[in-house]
C-alpha cells in the first residue's frame, strides 16, 4: 500500500463522504442497483449495523481524504450464515482504475478470518468486467449467475455472486 494511503475503520462523521463515493457509482449502472441517490439520513441505519467485531466499515484515506469504503455485510440475516459476509468495495472516481480496489480487497481477505468470517461474497453485476477480474483474480469463483434480475434504465441485467473461503471452520 502506498505510504499516503491507510485503511481504518469508518466514523459516523465519515459517512457523507461514503455517501458521496456511493451516490457518484449510480449513474454509471455498473456498481449499484440503486437508481436514484440516496441521503445521509436513508444510510444512519445501515452505518449502525456495521461493527469493529464482526462487520466492519473501513474507508481509505490519502492524507485524511476518504478515497474509498469498504463493507462487509451479512448474508440473509440468519444466524447460521454469520462466518458469511457480502463484501462491498466503493472508490471515489478518480481514484479508480489505480489499485485501491486491489488493496481493499488483499486487505478484506487477510483481516476476515478475525472478524469470525470464513466465507466472502461478491454480488456484482454480469456487465462489472472490471470488477469480475478483480475478485477472480484474487481466487474468488463464480457461485451462482442471476440472469435478468435486475433492470437498469430499461436493460435487463445479471447478477453474479462469487465466493471465496478465507479459512477452514473445523467441524467436531
Amino acid at each position: 500500500m502506498e505510504p499516503n494511503l491507510t485503511i481504518r475503520e469508518a466514523f459516523i462523521e465519515d459517512l457523507p463522504r461514503i455517501v458521496d463515493i456511493y451516490n457518484s457509482t449510480i449513474e454509471g449502472r455498473m456498481v449499484t442497483a440503486d437508481l436514484e441517490p440516496v441521503t445521509v439520513e436513508s444510510r444512519i441505519d445501515w452505518f449502525h449495523e456495521h461493527n469493529s467485531g464482526t462487520r466492519p466499515l473501513w474507508v481509505m484515506t490519502e492524507r485524511e481524504n476518504i478515497i474509498g469504503w469498504l463493507s462487509f455485510q451479512n448474508f440473509y440475516g440468519r444466524p447460521a450464515y454469520n462466518a458469511t459476509a457480502e463484501v462491498s468495495i466503493y472508490i471515489d472516481a478518480s481514484y479508480r482504475k489505480r489499485g485501491i480496489g486491489k488493496v481493499f480487497l488483499e486487505e478484506a481477505i487477510r483481516r476476515a478470518p478475525n472478524y469470525g468470517i470464513h466465507t466472502l461474497l461478491g454480488f456484482i453485476f454480469g456487465h462489472n468486467e472490471p470488477s469480475i477480474r478483480l475478485f477472480k483474480r484474487y481466487g474468488f469463483e463464480t457461485w451462482a449467475h442471476l440472469p435478468n434480475v435486475a433492470e437498469l434504465d430499461g436493460v435487463e441485467r445479471d447478477l453474479v455472486i462469487l465466493g471465496k473461503r478465507v479459512s477452514e471452520k473445523h467441524n467436531s
